[in-house]
């Protein structure tokens, strides 16, 4: 389907300025920990706060180390005064476990971030979990406990896969378009760890910006799933962490637009991450369009960090642009 000569004319004059900002709602607030406890004591309530405060502190610095930052300890030593609501849960068992959700005011985060010499960063959707046991059903939350745990240590989120809402795994592990393209809708993420579970052993499949990485584990349950936790933690800090310290000025090609809903999503999409300082349209043609786009950080590495959302795929080379995406729908 090609762009409507309307809509290419007015990106090449610039002047589409009243379309929505529509963006993308996440599972969960980063802002927001549970973490276990063993009583309701004020010592145990004390301890769980700092460790809560420690984890949000990764997530929006975008997976910073600042444990070594000037400010960090006095903050984990008075964590309880930046909280905004705390509620303890009971869970199924005997005995019960005991957790405590807590939130932390988010404008007394980012100061934290700030005033320890740091950069906050876009916050990044959850890591979808999607994993196979042995007996080939897809594991759920209650499962994947450990998993979660070793993801959520690295400062991401996790949200779980409904086995009744996946497309084809094979074609999710080949990162094919459409399967990305159903994950984008059902859990709004274009991050996806896929886990197939054998006696003793694993084989993973991280998905990142529409590519894949694939490695095996051998070990326990419990340790193939701290295992594996870490690991897809690590491969993601190493294209979605990437801090910006200089000006970058590229071109970047978005292909499969077709409407102007398409455009006013992009736009959203784009003005969402910190590091897009300006974007400007250069032209059209069929299904594209080719922006300038000024930012604190390399056009690759800003494709990553737009792709890890769901709806953009790092896609082939495109004469005259520096990088190329392509549109999900």
């Amino acid at each position: 389907m090609r762009l409507s000569r309307l809509l290419i004319a007015t990106l090449l004059l610039g002047l589409v300025t009243g379309l929505p900002q529509i963006v993308l709602g996440q599972t969960a607030s980063p802002y927001n920990v549970v973490v276990p406890v063993s009583d309701t004591s004020g010592t145990q309530r004390s301890q769980a706060f700092s460790t809560a405060l420690g984890q949000v502190l990764t997530r929006v610095s975008g997976g910073q180390d600042l444990r070594g930052k000037s400010g960090y300890d006095d903050a984990m030593q008075n964590a309880g005064g930046i909280v905004q609501q705390f509620q303890y849960q009971r869970g199924a068992g005997n005995p019960p476990s005991l957790t405590l959700s807590i939130t932390f005011d988010q404008g007394a985060v980012q100061r934290l971030v700030t005033q320890m010499g740091a950069s906050t960063a876009g916050i990044k959707p959850p890591l979808l979990l999607v994993v196979q046991g042995s007996d080939g059903k897809v594991l759920g939350k209650d499962d994947l406990g450990t998993l979660s745990d070793a993801v959520n240590k690295h400062g991401y989120k996790v949200s779980y896969a409904d086995p009744a809402q996946l497309p084809d795994l094979g074609k999710l592990t080949a990162a094919d378009p459409a399967a990305l393209s159903a994950i984008t809708r059902l859990y709004h993420t274009g991050l996806v760890l896929v886990g197939d579970m054998h006696a003793g052993s694993a084989d993973w499949t991280l998905i990142s910006g529409g590519q894949a990485q694939h490695w095996s584990t051998q070990g326990s349950d419990d340790g193939l799933f701290a295992d594996a936790g870490k690991s897809a933690a690590d491969r993601l800090d190493k294209t979605l962490n990437v801090i910006g310290a200089t000006e970058v000025n590229g071109k970047l090609w978005i292909s499969g637009l077709h409407s102007a809903l398409d455009y006013a999503n992009l736009l959203a999409t784009l003005r969402a991450d910190p590091s897009v300082e300006k974007v400007s349209s250069l032209g059209a043609q069929d299904d594209g369009l080719l922006l300038i786009v000024k930012a604190s950080k390399p056009l690759g590495d800003l494709a990553t960090d737009l792709a890890a959302g769901g709806r953009l795929m790092q896609d082939g080379a495109r004469d005259g642009a520096d990088v190329s995406l392509r549109w999900l729908h």
